[in-house]
Parts: C-alpha cells; sequence; structure tokens
C-alpha cells in the first residue's frame, strides 16, 4: 500500500485503541489516524483529537458527542459525529484504507460489517464479531475483497506461524492442530471455594496483561478463551477439534502450530499488544512497535499445563457453542455480556457468570444466522433470558422487594 495509510481507529479510548495510536504516532510518515471513535470517554477521546487531529471523532453517546464538540470548539478541526451510524460511515468510507475493530464485545459488529462490505483492511480485535456472525463476516469480506488480520495476540500468533499468500490468506498445507495459549488468569492456581468468592478487583488484576475490565474477567473465567477459540475456527476455517487450550502463564509464546511432520511453530515476546498490532499495520512488512526485546535467559524457563475445566467451565460451554454452531455462539456471547456486567457491578458471584450461560444457552433456540437481523435476534432474546437468571443470582433485592 503506497501513500500515508489513514487508519479509523474504533474504540480508540480503550486498551487497545490506545496502543495503536502509540504505533502510528512512531510512524507519522506511514499511518495517520484519520478518525477516532468511543463510547462517551469525553476527555480521553477529547485529547486524542487535540493530539492526532483526525478528520472525524464519533461517540456513540449522542451526549457525550455534544460534549465533545463543545470540548473542541477551536482547538482543531475534526468533525464530530454520533451514534452507531457514525461509527458505520467512518468504518466504510471511501478515504479509509485501514480500520481497527476495537470495539469490545457486540457493539462492535455492525461497524466491523460495515468494514468488511466496504472491502477495507480490518485489522480485527473485536472477536465478539466473528462469535456472533462469523460466517455473515467472513462472506463479506470474501465478496469485498476486505483483508482481515488478526489482532488478539493469540490469533496474530497463529497467522503469523502458518503458511500464507500475499493475500495473507492463510492455509492449513501440513497442518494437524493449532494451540491456542492461555496465561490462565488471576485464578489459576486458587481453589474452587476461593474463586467462588472472588471479587470483581481480583478478577481484573490480571498477572501479565493489561486490559479492560471487561476482558479482564473473561480471561479470569477462561471465557476469553473459549471465544476465542471460537474466534480461530472461523479465521483459518479449522474445525473446533483441532484447536487446543495449553496454559502458559509466562504469556511468552502466544500461540503455536504443529504440523503433520513432527514441527512445532510458535511466536513469542513480550506481552504487549503493540507487537500484533504493528505486525497488522505493517503487513506485509515488520515495523517498530516500541516494545522492548525477549530476553530468553532471563526468563530461564517456560511452563505449560491444561486447562482446568471444572473450575472454570465458561471454556466448556464455549466449546459447546461452537459444537452447536448456527446461533448457539452469539446466545453464548450475549449472556456472557450480561452476566459480566451484572458481576462488575456486584450483583452476582463469580459463579453465577457460567451458570447464566448455561441457561440461555439452554432456553435459545439455535437457528441458521442467515442474515444480520436473525443475530441480532438471537442475540436479544439471549439477552433477555440472562437478565432473568441475573435476577435469580442477584445478591440485591429487586424492585419491590422481590429477591
Amino acid at each position: 500500500m503506497s501513500g500515508i495509510q489513514q487508519v479509523a481507529v474504533l474504540g480508540s479510548t480503550g486498551s487497545i485503541g490506545v496502543s495503536t495510536l502509540d504505533v502510528i504516532a512512531r510512524h507519522p510518515q506511514r499511518f495517520r489516524a484519520w478518525a477516532l471513535a468511543a463510547h462517551r470517554s469525553v476527555d480521553t477521546l477529547a485529547a486524542q483529537c487535540e493530539a492526532f487531529h483526525p478528520r472525524y471523532a464519533v461517540m456513540v453517546d449522542p451526549d457525550a458527542a455534544e460534549a465533545l464538540r463543545k470540548r473542541l470548539a477551536g482547538a482543531c478541526d475534526t468533525e464530530v459525529l454520533a451514534g452507531a451510524e457514525g461509527l458505520q460511515r467512518i468504518a466504510a468510507h471511501a478515504d479509509v484504507d485501514a480500520v481497527m475493530a476495537a470495539i469490545v464485545g457486540a457493539a462492535g459488529l455492525p461497524s466491523t460489517l460495515a468494514a468488511a462490505e466496504a472491502g477495507k483492511r480490518i485489522l480485527l480485535a473485536n472477536k465478539e464479531s466473528l462469535v456472533m456472525a462469523g460466517h455473515l463476516l467472513m462472506a463479506a469480506a470474501r465478496k469485498a475483497g476486505a483483508l482481515i488480520l488478526p489482532i488478539d495476540s493469540e490469533h496474530n500468533a497463529i497467522f503469523q506461524c502458518l503458511p500464507q499468500g500475499r493475500d495473507a490468506t492463510p492455509g492449513l498445507d501440513g497442518v494437524s492442530r493449532i494451540l491456542l495459549t492461555a496465561s490462565g488468569g488471576p485464578f489459576r492456581n486458587w481453589t474452587a471455594e476461593a474463586i467462588a468468592a472472588a471479587t470483581p478487583a481480583e478478577a481484573c488484576a490480571h498477572p501479565n496483561w493489561s486490559m479492560g475490565r471487561k476482558i479482564s474477567v473473561d480471561s479470569a473465567t477462561l471465557m476469553n478463551k473459549g471465544l476465542e477459540l471460537i474466534e480461530a475456527c472461523w479465521l483459518f476455517d479449522v474445525a473446533p477439534s483441532r484447536v487446543e487450550i495449553v496454559v502458559h502463564p509466562e504469556s511468552i509464546v502466544h500461540s503455536l502450530v504443529q504440523y503433520v511432520d513432527g514441527s512445532v511453530l510458535a511466536q513469542l515476546g513480550n506481552p504487549d499488544m503493540r507487537t500484533p498490532i504493528a505486525y497488522g499495520l505493517g503487513w506485509p512488512q515488520r515495523i517498530d512497535a516500541g516494545v522492548a526485546p525477549l530476553d530468553l535467559v532471563a526468563l530461564s524457563r517456560l511452563h505449560f499445563e491444561a486447562p482446568d475445566e471444572g473450575r472454570f467451565p465458561c471454556l466448556r460451554l464455549a466449546r459447546e457453542a461452537a459444537a452447536a454452531g448456527g446461533t448457539a455462539m452469539a446466545v453464548c456471547n450475549a449472556a456472557n455480556e450480561v452476566a459480566v456486567q451484572a458481576f462488575l457491578a456486584g450483583d452476582i458471584g463469580f459463579n453465577a457468570i457460567p451458570a447464566v450461560i448455561e441457561a440461555a444457552l439452554a432456553a435459545v433456540r439455535v437457528v441458521e444466522p442467515t442474515s444480520l437481523s436473525v443475530v441480532e435476534a438471537a442475540d436479544r432474546e439471549a439477552r433477555d433470558i440472562a437478565a432473568l437468571q441475573v435476577a435469580r443470582y442477584s445478591s440485591r433485592p429487586l424492585a419491590g422487594g422481590e429477591n
């Protein structure tokens, strides 16, 4: 790609967005933050606009958008847009070369799909888009010629270890299985009893990565790894049975690919999201990410173990959703989002998260995700059922004094 790449960063105020802007700032001759988008973090987005002078800034929350307009008046020439429509507009804009899809959760699906339909270079950090609507997203990308480059550290590592053509299509020639690594989260060595009493603060205290609260809880339950398993199936066109989860507490080996001749290729690096972000921005070239080099001698040892699905049942639930196919994966994701939000709010205990998800998977009928509206309908139904389950497990009294 010649000239300066115009990049739209969706979710610019989150950890992935901030890291993306750090990499962009290191290469002003190659990249420009052409558009930035966030939900309601006015102060942070205003500071980013003043630093990067994007053509557009989008705030999904209309009140936040108005507040941002007032903040930026006279400070820069950035035009402020509001709502989900603004997200889709910049994701599909003719002037945009690359889209960093880093909005957390189901909210990121419509804009990611819009980028795919517009044939963009998509740096995919929003795994939920593939979990919910993998068939739709991959089909749209193929039809429009969009390039999807995985940014999750694990999938980026797999992408680097698979044979691939110049069009970035990974092949499976000679591949026997994919080994997806997991840190094990903050509760890896905790007893089941201690895990049951875990607080939101403890769940968000990830030992290796700096992440948002939602994804930190997903890491603690291992649901994040379950969602990543589903994502890997869509990205690399493999069956769930060919993806194995391996707990690797140091988070240095980001994932591995095993070949039929006995070879295993791995991608290693310090746990810093700027590495996969730089790889996605610069592909097929490699560019400086600002990440310290890996010192293997100082590390001395690396450890690997099998995950314990007894203490972390969310991983099993994600596998079951993947095996069921259809809208089951969207249901799993929606129920998880509701349950995690309730846990972070202090409304339910940690062990209620998988219970809420399992109830939703059992209650919602699985159908083929033939359109975005079908996926969104399954998502809504799952959220309604999950909300009822949250009320059942809630530690707080409901309105009217009911429990």
